[in-house]
């Protein structure tokens, strides 16, 4: 087998060299050989022993021993389903590389890049975010005088490092044609002034009401007045513009027309009605229309009690803590409705922290006792193994209570007795639980 598998540091690697195993070790041709792979890849155990017959059978013939032969097959059956062919495997290889030097070379500019192809997957964004966090990279929020319609890279004022600005047309409701307009006009007439100045300077056709408030709610105009303020303004702002802009477009001017010079049509100036708004709106705004808490996460004030709890973060739980079992503490970030085969109730959740945010999966019984705890917003400590489905990790929820941290010692621990991973009958609505999950 050394000159197979030579290149690979004597791994079996390839599809190819399992191809060449067969052909060479048990005397299989190169077609009987492919179709040994397949078998094997299907994992079939009738099938499975069927092949270690004939394999063993051909190694015997070409004057190996039962027990070499045995041997080799151990070998083969690990990668035999998993492997990929050289072509398909260097190819991807070489963009693993490409993209880990990227990332360990140039993290704000790789990571930027990641934003800009995963704009609108709320997702994708909020775990790009939290990468962003653990590598000290500052994001900072939309800014309608300095943000691009794309997430973008710029200094930032602190220390000059390179710091990612969250971009105009990721946020929700708003998007590129209403953005690229806006853009134009700064980028022509210089910053905005004020909220009046954008609505004038603006045409309203592309900046309605919906993209006004939607930039507002996420702190975009913040440099513009206080987010709660502009809100209650809004409809003021958007009719005195909208009077502004009908006169200029009906060809009304004033007597410093007759000397050519062009003056604007005078309009009266607004004085706002202050309104504020509580921090947790700001960041259900956020949330919603940002798929991210930017400004700062509902967890922030017990982030330092929770880290002393022994718990794992979401963003530390991985494929290698498969099997093991692990104790997070994080907010309710999404929950999906689930039932299984015979319609008994569960959900998928999304538990999320300062860090990440890891799949839970809360199983008929004891989602049954706990329903109340599974709402967004809710903060938890939840108990349970580490799975892989679908090359996704989970957390099989085994213990649950809600997050108090002055109350915690009392509260009342509901449990389930932990389970296999379940067999999906239909996948994403419908699952066949195990058994000893049913009592």
């Amino acid at each position: 087998l050394a000159s197979i598998l030579e290149e690979t540091y004597g791994v079996i690697v390839y599809q190819e060299q399992v191809l060449f195993i067969a052909q060479a070790f048990a005397g299989y041709s190169l077609g009987q050989a492919d179709i040994f792979r397949k078998a094997m890849g299907k994992k079939i155990p009738e099938v499975m022993r069927k092949e270690k017959r004939n394999f063993m059978t051909g190694a015997k013939r070409n004057g190996f021993s039962a027990e070499v032969a045995s041997e080799v097959f151990t070998l083969i059956e690990p990668f035999a389903g998993y492997a990929f062919n050289k072509a398909h495997s260097v190819s991807y290889a070489l963009i693993a590389y490409h993209t880990a030097y990227l990332k360990a070379n140039y993290p704000a500019e790789y990571i930027t890049a990641l934003l800009i192809t995963n704009a609108g997957q709320s997702e994708k964004v909020a775990s790009a975010i939290a990468e962003c966090r653990r590598l000290g990279i500052t994001v900072l929020p939309p800014d309608i005088n300095h943000s691009q319609p794309n997430f973008s890279i710029e200094k930032d004022s602190k220390d000059d490092a390179p710091a990612i600005r969250f971009g105009l047309a990721a946020i929700k409701n708003v998007g590129l044609g209403a953005i690229e307009p806006i853009i134009a006009e700064r980028n022509k007439g210089g910053d905005f002034k004020s909220i009046e100045d954008l609505c004038r300077r603006c045409d309203l056709r592309s900046i309605n009401k919906r993209v006004l408030e939607s930039l507002i709610k996420v702190g975009a105009l913040d440099c513009l007045g206080s987010r709660g303020t502009l809100l209650h303004n809004t409809n003021r702002i958007l009719s005195l513009a909208q009077r502004e802009q009908h006169l200029r477009e009906t060809g009304q001017s004033t007597m410093f027309d007759l000397w050519g010079e062009a003056m604007p049509v005078p309009t009266p100036s607004l004085d706002l009605e202050a309104a504020d708004i509580s921090t947790g709106e700001k960041l259900a705004w956020e949330r919603e229309l940002m798929g991210v808490y930017l400004s700062e996460h509902p967890l922030s004030a017990v982030a330092a009690k929770i880290a002393s709890e022994n718990t794992t973060l979401c963003g530390q739980i991985d494929a290698e803590l498969v099997g093991q079992t692990v104790v997070v503490a994080g907010m309710v970030a999404s929950v999906h409705s689930l039932f299984t085969r015979d319609r008994r109730p569960f959900v998928s959740a999304v538990l999320e922290d300062l860090d990440g945010r890891i799949e839970t999966m809360v199983w008929p019984k004891l989602y049954s006792d706990t329903r109340d705890l599974w709402q967004e917003g809710n903060i938890l400590l939840v108990e349970g193994k580490v799975r892989l489905r679908d090359d996704r990790v989970q957390l099989n929820c085994d213990h649950v209570r809600r997050y108090q941290p002055e109350a915690a010692q009392g509260e009342e621990v509901v449990t389930s007795q932990p389970t296999k991973p379940p067999i999906i009958a239909e996948e994403a609505t419908t699952y066949t639980v195990p058994a000893e999950s049913r009592r």
